[in-house]
């Protein structure tokens, strides 16, 4: 009897062991990077493969891709990008969703596809052109630092958020593919909508159209009207200021800093109160 209960233990404890899962380090780990574009949301999954003193980029049998060789552009299962808005990529219109990235190295330009059939993964023997949503060519540049990590980037957003480039960084090359995300027909929606709601939402519309170069009157409109509820706000003079300025009022402008100024010493604000200073010396 002992016996047996020892056998039905060791065969207990080994069902239990072949369903647990060790926990080890991945030779490429998952990664995952996002950021705002506009107001796109751009998410990008992917294994990240390490160099291990091979080389990686070539027309050598040695080279982990090949120059002119469908790559998966990753380890594992490939990599994933996901907008949330239709944007462009490398020129290309591409719907909201999310698609597979692969690319094709070259010495001095890649080509770089966005492939509609995520199912695919990274078996790229079942790749079919027909499926490609955007495939696009760019010019890859030599880094003076190698990089040892593969390294997918959302960078050089613009200072509007309008822009950024998707940047793929391996051994000593970057690549570079710009997207662009069109949010002006969306913010203009949500301006329609939220300044009936909500009046505070004027200013945030005032300076929306300041910054764009729309309609400065109707942004002036807007920003008096704010203040009607709250005339010693310093920073909505000073964004009212701004837009006088805009529209060569410079008398008016100088007023409304000069106020604005006067505001913020009182709030103890001086931040406010060094660029009404800046916005007076440039109306001098």
């Amino acid at each position: 009897m002992k016996k047996l209960f020892f056998v039905l233990s060791c065969f207990f404890v080994m069902n239990e062991a072949s369903f647990a899962q060790m926990q080890l380090p991945q030779p490429s780990p998952a990664a995952t990077v996002s950021t705002v574009v506009g107001l796109t949301d751009v998410k990008v999954e992917y294994s990240r493969p390490k160099g291990k003193g091979r080389k990686i980029f070539g027309s050598t049998p040695e080279s982990v891709v090949p120059f002119g060789k469908l790559w998966r552009t990753a380890a594992n299962s490939g990599s994933k990008v996901t907008f949330s808005d239709d944007v462009t990529f490398g020129g290309a219109s591409v719907p909201k969703g999310t698609y597979l990235l692969l690319s094709i190295p070259g010495a001095s330009e890649w080509t770089v596809i966005l492939y509609k059939d995520v199912a695919m993964g990274g078996n790229t023997e079942d790749y079919d052109q027909a499926k490609d949503q955007a495939r696009v060519v760019v010019k890859s540049e030599v880094l003076t630092q190698k990089v040892e990590t593969f390294t997918i980037e959302i960078a050089d957003l613009s200072e509007n958020g309008k822009t950024a480039n998707l940047q793929l960084i391996w051994e000593n090359t970057s690549v570079k593919v710009p997207i662009v995300a069109d949010f002006d027909a969306k913010a203009m929606k949500s301006i329609e909508t939220y300044t009936k709601v909500n009046p505070n939402n004027l200013v945030n519309a005032a300076n929306y159209y300041f910054e764009n170069g729309k309609d400065l009157k109707q942004a002036l409109v807007w920003m008096n009207t704010a203040l009607e509820s709250n005339p010693t706000a310093f920073w909505m003079l000073y964004y009212k200021a701004r837009i006088q300025k805009a529209l060569n009022d410079k008398a008016g402008a100088l007023e409304t800093s000069k106020a604005s100024w006067e505001e913020a010493k009182k709030a103890e604000r001086p931040d406010f109160q060094r660029m009404n200073e800046e916005l007076q010396k440039s109306l001098k």
